[in-house]
Parts: C-alpha cells; sequence; structure tokens
C-alpha cells in the first residue's frame, strides 16, 4: 500500500520561507508524476507543482518565481520550497502521486500570517 507522509508546514510571516517535504516507502520512479496540490478553506483544490519522473516540471501561474519543486528518487522525497509566501498562499498542502492510480498524503498546513 503506497503512503505519502507530508512534513514542513508551519506558520510563517509573509515573505518568509518553507520547505515541504513528501516521503514514501516505495520507489516514486514508479510513479509517472509526482505533484503537490494545495487546499483553502471554502476553495477547490488546486495543482501547485508537479514533476514527472523526467524532472519535467509545471506550476500553477500564481507560484510561478516562489517555488520550487525537486525530487530525490534515492531519499524517495519530493520537495516543495516555497519562498516570497503570501496570505493567499495560506492553505492544506497535499502530495499526490499518480501512475495508474492517484494517491495522496494527509496534508501539512502552511499559514501564512503576520
Amino acid at each position: 500500500q503506497v503512503q505519502l507522509v507530508e512534513s514542513g508546514g508551519g506558520l510563517v510571516q509573509p515573505g518568509g520561507s518553507l520547505r515541504l517535504s513528501c516521503s514514501t516507502s516505495t520507489n516514486i520512479r514508479a510513479f509517472d508524476t509526482m505533484a503537490w496540490y494545495r487546499q483553502a478553506p471554502g476553495k477547490q483544490r488546486e495543482l501547485v507543482a508537479g514533476i514527472t519522473t523526467s524532472g519535467r516540471t509545471n506550476y500553477a501561474d500564481s507560484v510561478k518565481g516562489r517555488f520550487t519543486i525537486s525530487r530525490d528518487n534515492a531519499k524517495n522525497t519530493v520537495y516543495l520550497r516555497m519562498n516570497s509566501l503570501k496570505p493567499e498562499d495560506t492553505a492544506l498542502y497535499y502530495c499526490n502521486a499518480r501512475s495508474l492510480m492517484n494517491y495522496w498524503g494527509q496534508g501539512t498546513q502552511v499559514t501564512v500570517s503576520s
């Protein structure tokens, strides 16, 4: 059974940085794509960033230039580096792994507030 475990969320001031981690005991090269999504209260879950097995990345327009997704295949971990955080980045951030099936973590809360 695939389990994704997110960590690294927390409370940060506007302009600050955080790095989220998504770890799994499964070889992440088995997944076509790994991604980060987020869901703010009262809003739909949205894609933040994705990365393929070949390392190709894509980002939501709202985070381009501020967020960076990366992967460490040796550690079976995907990261999301978030810089220049804004209050509108506040959300529950979920890790997603997709192959023939879709897998989700439990989420890690990111709160950007002064």
